[in-house]
């Protein structure tokens, strides 16, 4: 199936008002689909369910999942794809910049009175247009090569796309990855640049936390963590860790409850971030720093070619494996409207007007689509 024929038959399956998501991830050319055949709202119970999860922000909250022992699963292979731009208008929310600011002024004032180390503080940003998700993911496609793109509907809850550059957790078989991402700068056509003391710590903080609430699994073992290195997401440079380990798969629940929300969309310490977040941002995140992807999806592997036993090497194993990413650059998607979702890591040592400029610049991510 070509692209087109692709978004052709997921766009038909909208028009019957179904549940769907198309997704590409990180680095490969095959683009996937699930489309489910019915409105039924599933939920994710104890994370041995295999499917497609979306999760919200708040804890509180179960994960929706498609699930693929219901759903139609095509894929087609991600072709050279034209941009399609046209002008928009962006209008912020009158007085939107104030009450940013002035809620990480607040937010500053807080941790310097209560000893919190970060806290992450976000907005939504309004686009006023005649909206069309399908080509906005098609832009995404093309312009973020190295990001899990995805679109994702369902009637009851609404529409959402985004490109995000972070892993929330990895899996294949009992081996692990995680990431820790932090620290921001504007990407000036080179990803050789110099940190500054707050984003090496604000990045060391993060690391320190995932590394700390892996170690607490019994089911854990190995833990390796990698050097920072600085990634590239969009028009910004993020400081990013690799980070391994072994686990029972049994516990693939407890160590995603372990991990999210990530104090890169938190803060730490974690409880007391979370609490002034739900109590002081105002609004809600909805799906805005949740995580989503793909749970316990089965894979065929080729086994190793150069065994000695060359009849070996026409069979597969089947692996299977968990990807589930940070829901970061992102947007909701309506008729008449977009909502971006932004934010960023307060410190002692923030400015508010310099945090409200680095929100603007996360916003042009998905911008840059419409």
């Amino acid at each position: 199936m070509d692209f087109y024929s692709f978004q052709n038959h997921i766009q038909q399956h909208f028009q019957h008002q179904l549940p769907f998501v198309m997704y590409r991830q990180p680095g490969e050319s095959e683009v996937k689909a699930q489309l489910q055949p019915n409105n039924t709202l599933e939920y994710v119970n104890d994370f041995q369910e295999k499917g497609f999860v979306f999760a919200p922000f708040n804890c509180s909250k179960k994960p929706i999942i498609f699930s693929y022992a219901s759903a139609e699963a095509i894929s087609c292979t991600q072709e050279s794809l034209e941009l399609d731009l046209s002008m928009n208008l962006c209008k912020e929310v009158l007085g939107e910049q104030g009450r940013y600011e002035e809620l990480v002024q607040k937010t500053i004032d807080t941790i310097k009175k209560t000893g919190i180390d970060k806290i992450v503080v976000s907005r939504k940003k309004e686009i006023f247009k005649k909206t069309d998700a399908f080509t906005y993911f098609k832009n995404l496609l093309s312009l973020y090569p190295d990001a899990m793109v995805y679109c994702w509907y369902h009637p009851l809850v609404g529409m959402w796309i985004g490109a995000t550059p972070e892993t929330l957790v990895k899996t294949e078989g009992k081996r692990l990855k995680s990431m820790a991402l932090a620290g921001t700068q504007v990407y000036q056509e080179t990803t050789n640049v110099i940190w500054g003391e707050k984003e090496k710590e604000e990045q060391a903080m993060v690391t320190r936390a995932i590394v700390e609430g892996l170690s607490c699994i019994k089911a854990v073992s190995n833990l390796q963590v990698g050097e920072p290195s600085t990634a590239r997401a969009g028009n910004v440079l993020h400081l990013k860790t690799n980070i391994t380990a072994s686990f029972e798969p049994e516990c693939l629940g407890k160590i995603i409850k372990e991990l999210h929300p990530t104090p890169a969309v938190c803060g730490l310490p974690y409880k007391m971030a979370y609490d002034y977040i739900l109590k002081e941002e105002n609004y809600d995140r909805s799906f805005y720093t949740g995580y989503l992807g793909e749970l316990n999806m089965q894979y065929q592997k080729n086994r190793n070619p150069r065994r000695r036993n060359v009849e070996n090497s026409a069979y597969q194993s089947v692996s299977t494996q968990t990807n589930l990413y940070v829901n970061l650059r992102c947007m909701q998607v309506f008729k008449d409207r977009l909502e971006i979702y932004v934010g960023g890591g307060i410190t002692k040592d923030s400015i508010p007007k310099d945090e409200w400029e680095e929100t603007q610049r996360k916003a042009e991510t998905m911008q840059k689509v419409l």
